[in-house]
């Protein structure tokens, strides 16, 4: 049946993450005795596709949590241009499910000829990513079958998670109860189903976020693009508010993410604005903010930075029940493959 795997990998997202919940320090904890005796000055990410946005959360949780200068590296610049910086006393970082990615892997390799600490975080083990880097963090999320990523999105957050816990010696109390709210938003299917069913006709939507909502933002407009091959656009709060607001009306839908905490705050601006120029607005926020959309998800209460492993899954089952509705399997996009060998 078209979406059954697709279905099948996002119902097991709350036993991954209380498997590596369970097992995952112990990992994590190797790695960052390594890092602490080297002590990088910058850290730098480097992924593509949904890894892309995990890594973008890792570069929020490096700066505000570790107080780490980070930046995103363009894998072009070593692989096509050639470019070779000096990389000594830097942490580099690649993100990704599969570890097939010949880009990546180039980057890897080189960055450690540079003199960089080279970290990878995949799913894949026996990979030829896992084995061009010092260090490798296996999100063990297992075998990944529809081609759309779910449940190795959330084990790469939650993997990053623990690690910068492990490197600035905090607990990961805060996280036992993930598994649970991811559960809770299994239980909400129901739901989902009915605002898929609003948007089924839509050719466009935009989504937007700030701070820690931002990679969620990005990972919906992706997961959106490629199971229902509608123009999907995401936007931090900020940047949204720089022009592209100004494109908004009650004719372009607009997803909202509205997490507790700071980042959730600095979108009241943001808000007001989306409301003054008529926008058919889904707001995905707590309590506090359920009276300013068109329509709304009630989101669980959980910490800031712990909030995207969580709030991706009502995403993630809105791309799939919007692909359905529409005559399309997202288990099979057309033109992807489960690993894009990108050069």
């Amino acid at each position: 049946m078209a979406g059954e795997m697709m279905a099948a990998e996002i119902a097991e997202q709350p036993a991954v993450l209380a498997r590596l919940l369970r097992n995952g320090s112990s990992a994590t904890a190797q790695i960052t005795t390594v890092l602490r005796n080297r002590a990088p000055r910058f850290v730098l990410f480097a992924a593509r596709g949904t890894s892309d946005q995990a890594a973008l959360y890792g570069k929020y949780l490096v700066e505000v949590q570790l107080a780490l200068p980070c930046g995103m590296v363009s894998p072009s610049t070593f692989t096509t241009y050639h470019a070779r910086p000096d990389l000594r006393d830097v942490l580099v970082v690649a993100v990704s499910q599969s570890g097939g990615s010949p880009d990546l892997v180039g980057t890897v390799e080189a960055a450690r000829t540079l003199g960089a600490t080279t970290l990878v975080v995949t799913n894949t083990a026996d990979s030829d990513l896992a084995r061009a880097a010092e260090l490798h963090l296996d999100v063990t999320a297992g075998a990944e079958k529809a081609v759309t990523a779910t449940k190795s999105y959330s084990a790469e957050l939650l993997g990053l998670w623990l690690l910068v816990q492990s490197w600035r010696d905090a607990g990961t109390d805060p996280a036992a109860g993930l598994p649970d709210a991811v559960a809770g938003h299994l239980g909400r299917h129901p739901e989902v189903a009915t605002l898929a069913d609003r948007y089924r006709f839509a050719d466009r939507m935009l989504i937007t976020g700030r701070g820690f909502a931002y990679p969620t933002a990005g990972e919906a407009a992706l997961k959106l693009m490629e199971t229902c091959y509608l123009a999907a656009q995401a936007f931090s709060g900020a940047d949204l508010l720089h022009g592209p607001v100004a494109m908004i009306d009650q004719n372009h839908p607009t997803i909202a993410i509205i997490p507790n905490g700071a980042a959730g705050r600095a979108m009241t601006p943001v808000l007001a604005q989306l409301a003054a120029n008529g926008a058919d607005l889904l707001l995905l926020g707590g309590d506090e903010c359920a009276d300013v959309g068109t329509v709304s998800y009630r989101l669980p209460t959980l910490p800031e930075d712990l909030s995207p492993i969580a709030d991706i899954v009502p995403l993630q089952l809105l791309a799939l029940e919007m692909a359905l509705s529409r005559g399309h399997d997202p288990d099979a996009p057309r033109g992807l493959a489960k690993v894009t060998r990108t050069h």
